[in-house]
């Protein structure tokens, strides 16, 4: 059938007109940008969660801090090596003779947490190398112990002189 304004046929192209699809080429470069983008949202967002769980690590550092100036305040000392941070939860390694000092064990931290954001357990030193009071650390994300991405309380950035006993 004849189109009333052209008078050629209507199933053959004019000069001039855009073609009904895409290129191989086309496609290509599209398929690229939306990989490209998306590769950076990726990294993005893997960069903002490992962020996350090294701001966890220390909110969670200074927590336990917390519970061990709560331990010093009522035993009037941090806990031994052989306590661990485990006695802030658990009255199973309190090493204590005394039953009047046994019944002032409470619990200091509500919810147990041997680990850091990792899986690594919490390192911890009642005689400290490094802090004034104990050594309480994280091995961060590499799992190693000493590197620059451990989470250390005796971190300048971590102190805060209220929570400090005097």
């Amino acid at each position: 059938m004849k189109n009333p304004r052209n008078p050629r046929n209507s199933r053959t192209p004019r000069k001039g007109m855009l073609r009904g699809g895409f290129s191989l080429i086309e496609v290509l470069i599209a398929i690229a940008i939306v990989a490209a983008i998306g590769g950076l949202v990726a990294v993005n967002l893997m960069g903002a969660r490992e962020d996350s769980k090294v701001n966890m690590a220390r909110i969670e550092l200074d927590r336990i801090r917390q519970a061990l100036d709560q331990f010093s305040l009522v035993f009037e000392r941090y806990p031994t090596d052989d306590e661990g941070i485990e006695v802030l939860w658990s009255d199973q390694t309190l090493d204590v003779e005394d039953e009047a000092l046994q019944a002032r064990w409470r619990r200091f931290l509500n919810s147990p947490n041997p680990s850091d954001p990792w899986g690594n357990e919490w390192g911890y030193r009642a005689e400290p190398e490094y802090g004034e009071y104990y050594d309480l650390w994280s091995n961060g994300p590499d799992g190693e112990e000493g590197t620059a991405d451990d989470i250390k309380s005796w971190d300048e950035s971590l102190e805060d002189a209220t929570t400090r006993p005097r």
